[in-house]
C-alpha cells in the first residue's frame, strides 16, 4: 500500500479517450443501482465516455441499443431503488467462443476497452476469460474484415475490473458483498415480525433463508435474531443432531420463553451430504417435541426491497475505487475485483478469489467441512465460534468456576445494539464460569448500589430490542469515587465493562486516576464504544451509528419522495453527532446529498453561496430535488434555520425550499443486523480479554485481583483493518476533548466522494488505493468489523 504520507490525488489520472462499460451480471443485489451511479459519474469526471450495457452479458453479446451511453442525469434518483436498473440476464451464448466474438466486436464498435463488472464469481471468471482471449478475437475479427489492423492496435487490451455483488456474501477476498446487508435487513425484518405472533401462540417458528452453497446469511440472521438453532453448508450437525435439537428447544421452553426460531440455510446438508429441508426439521420437532410448528420460506423477499445505508455506501466507494483501477491499469496489470478488508477498499487479482472461492466448495464436496470454514475468511470463522458461545449453554455443573465477579454497565446516551452487546457480555461471562452483575442507570445507578446478579436466562430476546435495557445515564464517576469504590468492595467486583460513548471514555480515564487512592478501582476494565455519534476515540466504528445511519438513509429517501411530481425542491436535513460529522457525511454519502455541513471542515458564507448556485445550475437541468445535511453543531452562527432562510431566497425562482430536524428519531428503533453482530462479536470479545486478564493479575497469596497498569484499563475499538486493544491513557493525545471528538477521523476521506458524485470540483487523496494486493488465507489478526 501507499504510505500515508506520500500524497497522491486522482486529478493526475485522466479519463480522456477511455471509454468504460458498465454491466450487471447473475443474479440481483440491493445496492447494485449505488454501484453503477458511481461508476457512471466518477467515469464522467475524470472525462471518460460510460457505457451501459443493458441486460448483463446477453446485452454485449446482442449489441444495439443494449450498449447505450450514460450521462450524468441517467443515474440520477437511482441510489436507493434496489436491484438493477439496467437489467441482468444470464446468458448461454456468452459462454461460446462465438458468443464472445460478438460481444468483442460490439464493444469495439464504440471504442470501448475498460469493462466494470458487478456479479458474482461466475460473471466475474466469464470476463476474466474474455479478457484473455481478447487478442485473438481481434484476430478472428480482422480476418473476417469486420475490423482494420488500425483497430487491434489502438484497443489492443481489455482492462477489466470487478465488484462482487452477491446477496449470498460467498465470495472469498472481501469481508462483505454488495447487497449482503440489505438482505440481512430483509430477514431480521421478517424474524422480528414472526417473534411477536410467536410469542403469542407459543410457537417454533424454521425459517428458510437463501444461501445455496453458503450458510453466511443463515449464520449471521441466527446470531443477530438469538435463533436457537441454525443449519449451514459448512457446518453440517454430527450424526443425533436431532436428539440434540429438541433437547435444545425442550430446555429453552422450560426457561420460560415462549418461542422457538430455526433458521435453515437453502443449502443445509447433514455429515452424510443428505439436504435438510424446512419441511423434515418441522416434522421432527412435531413428533418429539409436540411443539405447535411453522416453516416460513423467505425466498425473493431477501433480493428485493431498498438498499441499506452499508450496502449504498460500500457500492459508492467500490465504484469510485473501479474507476480508479481502469485509470491505472496497464496491459500487464491483471483483472482485479475491489474488495472490502475491515474498513478500507482494496484491490485484489479476481482469479485468485476466485480459485479460492472455488476452493470451499471442493473442501465441502470432500467432506474437509473445518477447511471450508477456514477458506471462507475469519470473519465468518468469528460468526460461527460466537453463535456457539452464545447459543449453546453448557450445563453449570460443566461450567468453569473462576469465583470472578464482573459488572456491565451502559453509559452515556443510548444506542441501539447495546442490549445486543450486555446479552453476549452476560452469556460470554457465565461460560467463562464468572459471575456476571448488571448495572442499571450507569455510573449513577452504580454509586447508588443499582447492582444485581444477571443470569443466562434473563438476558433472552435482548438482541432486537432498541434503547438500553439496563438504563443509562451520562453520569461521570469523578465525584462519587468514594461511594462507587464501596460498592465494588460490597459486591466483590473484579472486573468491569463499559458499554457506552464519550462519557464511556471520560469515565474510563476518571476510574483509572482514581487507581492511586482507591484500590478498588485496580481491576481489569475495558470500554466498548457504543455512540450513534461515533465520536468515541480509538474506534472507527461504535455500536449504534450504522442503526442511525439507516434512520437517517430512510428518512431523507421519503422525504425526498415527498417531493416528487411537484415543483423543484430542495430539502435541509439537520442529523445529530454533536461536533462529531460522521452522520451527516457518511449519512450525505448514503442518501445521495448535494452538501454536508460539519464542524471538522470550516465553511463561510462564500461555501454557502457557491453550493447554492451550483444547486441552482443542476436545478435548470432535469435534477428536481436538492438534499442538504448540516451537523448540529457544525457552526454556532450558520444555524440549520439560517442556512434554510438563505437557500430560500437564493433559490427564489428557481427551487423552494423546506427543512427537517431528525432528532431522536436517529436513536431510537431497532438495532440493524450491523449492530446486533457488531455488539454482539466486539462484546464477547472484550469479554475473553477480561478473562484473559483476571487470570494475569490475580495474587494467589493475597487472594484477590490487583491490576494496575495501563495496559489494564482499555477501550475494544475497530482500527482499519483490526480490532484493537488500547490503553485509554494512550489515547489522551489523540483526543479533542473540548468538542469530544478524536483528533483524526477516518471518514473525512470519504467526504470527496460525496462531493464527486454530486458534480463538485474538489481533491480526492488515493494515497491508499493503487497497489494490487494478494488474497491471504489469514487476514490480519482480529480483522473483523462485517457483521
Amino acid at each position: 500500500m501507499a504510505q500515508p504520507d506520500t500524497k497522491r490525488f486522482f486529478e493526475n489520472l485522466t479519463g480522456a479517450g477511455k471509454s468504460i462499460a458498465v454491466l450487471t451480471s447473475g443474479g440481483d443485489a440491493q445496492g447494485m443501482n449505488a454501484a453503477v451511479r458511481a461508476v457512471v459519474r466518477m467515469g464522467i469526471y475524470v472525462g471518460a465516455k460510460v457505457y451501459f450495457i443493458h441486460e448483463g452479458y446477453q446485452g454485449m453479446v446482442d449489441g444495439g441499443d443494449n450498449i447505450e451511453e450514460a450521462s450524468w442525469e441517467s443515474v440520477s434518483s437511482m441510489l436507493q431503488v434496489g436491484g438493477t436498473v439496467i437489467g441482468s440476464a444470464r446468458c448461454k451464448e456468452f459462454r461460446t467462443h462465438e458468443g464472445r466474438l460478438k460481444a468483442a466486436h460490439n464493444l469495439l464498435q464504440r471504442g470501448i476497452t475498460n469493462l466494470c463488472v458487478i456479479g458474482g464469481d461466475g460473471s466475474l471468471t466469464g470476463a476474466n476469460l474474455f479478457r484473455e482471449e481478447w487478442s485473438g478475437l481481434l484476430g478472428e475479427l480482422v480476418q473476417q474484415g469486420l475490423i482494420d489492423e488500425d483497430a487491434v492496435q489502438k484497443y489492443s487490451a481489455l482492462h477489466i475490473v470487478g465488484m462482487v455483488g452477491s446477496i449470498d456474501n460467498d465470495f472469498c477476498g472481501t469481508d462483505m458483498t454488495i447487497g449482503t446487508d440489505s438482505a440481512l435487513h430483509r430477514i431480521i425484518e421478517v424474524v422480528d415480525a414472526i417473534m411477536t405472533t410467536a410469542q403469542s401462540h407459543q410457537r417454533t417458528f424454521v425459517l428458510e433463508v437463501m444461501g445455496r452453497h453458503c450458510g453466511y446469511l443463515a449464520l449471521v440472521s441466527a446470531l443477530a435474531c438469538g435463533a436457537d438453532w441454525v443449519l449451514i453448508p459448512e457446518m453440517p450437525p454430527a450424526d443425533g443432531w436431532e436428539d440434540k435439537m429438541c433437547q435444545k428447544l425442550s430446555a429453552n421452553r422450560a426457561g420460560m420463553k415462549r418461542l422457538n426460531i430455526i433458521i435453515v440455510a437453502e443449502g443445509a446438508i447433514d455429515c452424510n451430504n443428505k439436504p435438510i429441508t424446512t419441511d423434515h426439521v418441522k416434522n421432527l420437532v412435531v413428533r418429539c417435541l409436540g411443539f405447535d410448528t411453522r416453516v416460513t420460506i423467505l425466498g425473493h423477499v431477501q433480493r428485493g426491497g431498498t438498499p441499506s445505508a452499508f450496502d449504498r455506501i460500500l457500492a459508492s466507494r467500490m465504484g469510485v475505487e473501479a474507476v480508479l483501477a481502469l485509470l491505472e491499469t496497464t496491459a500487464n496489470t491483471p483483472a482485479c475485483v475491489v474488495s472490502l478488508c475491515g474498513n478500507q477498499s482494496v484491490r485484489l487479482p479476481l482469479m485468485e478469489c476466485v480459485q479460492m472461492t472455488q476452493e470451499v466448495q471442493k473442501a465441502m464436496d470432500e467432506k474437509k467441512f473445518e477447511e471450508a470454514v477456514k477458506l471462507r475468511g475469519r470473519s465468518f470463522e468469528n460468526n460461527l465460534r460466537t453463535y456457539k458461545l452464545l447459543a449453546h449453554r453448557e450445563l453449570e455443573s460443566e461450567l468453569p468456576q473462576s469465583n470472578f465477579n464482573v459488572a456491565v454497565l451502559n453509559v452515556g446516551a443510548p444506542a441501539a445494539g447495546m442490549n445486543a452487546a450486555v446479552r453476549s457480555a452476560v452469556r460470554v461471562g457465565i461460560s467463562e464460569g464468572h459471575k456476571m452483575f448488571a448495572v442499571n442507570d450507569g455510573f449513577e445507578g452504580f454509586y447508588k448500589g443499582q447492582i444485581k446478579e444477571i443470569k443466562w436466562a434473563d438476558v433472552g430476546g435482548w438482541t432486537g430490542q432498541g434503547g438500553s435495557l439496563l438504563g443509562t445515564k451520562r453520569t461521570l464517576p469523578a465525584k462519587h469515587l468514594e461511594k462507587l469504590a464501596e460498592q465494588m468492595r460490597i459486591n466483590n467486583i473484579n472486573a468491569l465493562l463499559v458499554i457506552g460513548g464519550f462519557e464511556a471514555y471520560l469515565g474510563l480515564l476518571e476510574l483509572l486516576s482514581a487507581r492511586g487512592k482507591y484500590d478498588e478501582f485496580c481491576v481489569p476494565m475495558v470500554m466498548v464504544p457504543a455512540t450513534v455519534s461515533n465520536n468515541v476515540t480509538g474506534s472507527d466504528l461504535s455500536i449504534g451509528a450504522d442503526t442511525a445511519l439507516n434512520a437517517i438513509t430512510d428518512t431523507c429517501d421519503r422525504i425526498k419522495q415527498s417531493a416528487s411530481g411537484t415543483k423543484r425542491r430542495v430539502f435541509i436535513i439537520e442529523t445529530m453527532g454533536g461536533y462529531c460529522g460522521y452522520l451527516a457525511s457518511v449519512g450525505g454519502l448514503a442518501a445521495g446529498a448535494d452538501a454536508a455541513y460539519i464542524y471538522e471542515e470550516p465553511f463561510d458564507i462564500k461555501d454557502l453561496q457557491s453550493n447554492v448556485e451550483h444547486l441552482t445550475e443542476k436545478m435548470k437541468t432535469s435534477i428536481q430535488r436538492g438534499l442538504i445535511l448540516r451537523n448540529e453543531n457544525s457552526n454556532e452562527n450558520y444555524t440549520t434555520d439560517f442556512i434554510y432562510q438563505l437557500y430560500s431566497e437564493e433559490g427564489r425562482g428557481v427551487f423552494d425550499c423546506r427543512k427537517n430536524v431528525l432528532g431522536h428519531m436517529q436513536q431510537g428503533g431497532a438495532p440493524s443486523p450491523f449492530d446486533r453482530n457488531f455488539g454482539t462479536k466486539i462484546s464477547a470479545k472484550a469479554m475473553q480479554w477480561l478473562s484473559k486478564k483476571l487470570k494475569e493479575t490475580f495474587r494467589q497469596d493475597e487472594g484477590r485481583v490487583f491490576a494496575n497498569t495501563e495496559d489494564s484499563c482499555c477501550l475494544l475499538g475497530m482500527r482499519r483493518r483490526a480490532m484493537v486493544f488500547q490503553p485509554v491513557v494512550q489515547l489522551r493525545d489523540e483526543t479533542d476533548f473540548v468538542h469530544r471528538i478524536p483528533k483524526e477521523q477516518w471518514w473525512l476521506k470519504l467526504r470527496p466522494l460525496m462531493k464527486i458524485l454530486a458534480k463538485y470540483k474538489t481533491s480526492y487523496d488515493v494515497s491508499d488505493s493503487g497497489q494490487l494486493e494478494h488474497v491471504v488465507r489469514i487476514r490480519p489478526k482480529d480483522s473483523d468489523v462485517s457483521a
